[in-house]
């Protein structure tokens, strides 16, 4: 994928949003961080069009990729933003942590020191994102010999159990694990946002009946309507089930 300023990447984010609106019923904005060279690029080059590129090059300042799946028979955009791991960088993609829904740490299951800086991306994301963002950890390269590892998966857990994140490993190599990973946050993601909009409902339907002495006032319907979630996004809640098909 070619590298895009981060006016570019916006620009482009916009145009896809408009695209087949009629048919997306939510869009789902997930960022990814982590020391460069983990392998960000290439898991979502793996999720979104099931490719690997051998002479992949270091992301300039923020690329912006995109899947189109069903989830519990609705039409979902993953829109996800993959963010540079440079330090330099670290000032402008902060911003793209607004309005996330998801997010996913990586580090490299070969290179200790890009798991030893996963709580100060843990802290940033939390600095910049919303309070209710869902956070993965994933270590990637999980193909790698047993002699190359420098973190053990069961330590990883643990430290994904001490921050609250959700924990798995994965290769954007052979592709093991990618597709359960991202599922598992974007499930994760409706089951917030699910609650987000029933909570709103309640309120609205509450305020109603204060409103009209008990006659129940405007109701928000929960099927194609969109609601205000306040800070994280604008979308509109789905009832779970437990059907998940992807394309």
């Amino acid at each position: 994928m070619v590298a895009r300023g981060d006016e570019a990447a916006a620009a482009e984010a916009a145009r896809w949003e408009g695209e087949g609106e009629a048919e997306i019923d939510y869009v789902f904005k997930v960022v990814v961080v982590g020391d460069s060279a983990v392998g960000k690029t290439q898991l979502l080059a793996r999720f979104t069009r099931d490719e690997f590129a051998l002479d992949s090059k270091s992301t300039i300042g923020v690329e912006f990729q995109a899947r189109t799946l069903t989830l519990h028979r609705k039409r979902v955009k993953a829109q996800i933003w993959d963010t540079a791991g440079q330090e330099r960088y670290r000032a402008v993609t902060s911003a793209y942590y607004r309005g996330a829904l998801g997010a996913m740490v990586v580090y490299d299951v070969t290179r200790r020191a890009t798991f030893e800086h996963v709580p100060r991306w843990v802290e940033e994301l939390r600095a910049h994102a919303d309070g209710s963002t869902v956070v993965a950890l994933i270590g990637n390269k999980a193909d790698m010999p047993a002699a190359r590892r420098e973190v053990a998966a069961d330590e990883a857990a643990r430290l994904a159990e001490e921050q609250g994140l959700f924990f798995s490993e994965a290769s954007a190599l052979t592709g093991d694990n990618v597709e359960r990973a991202f599922l598992t946050l974007l499930e994760e993601v409706f089951a917030v946002v699910s609650r987000r909009a029933l909570e709103l409902d309640e309120a609205r339907r509450m305020r109603g009946e204060q409103g009209d002495g008990g006659a129940g006032g405007e109701v928000l319907s929960l099927r194609g309507t969109t609601v205000d979630l306040g800070s994280i996004m604008e979308t509109s809640a789905m009832k779970k089930s437990s059907q998940c098909a992807c394309s």
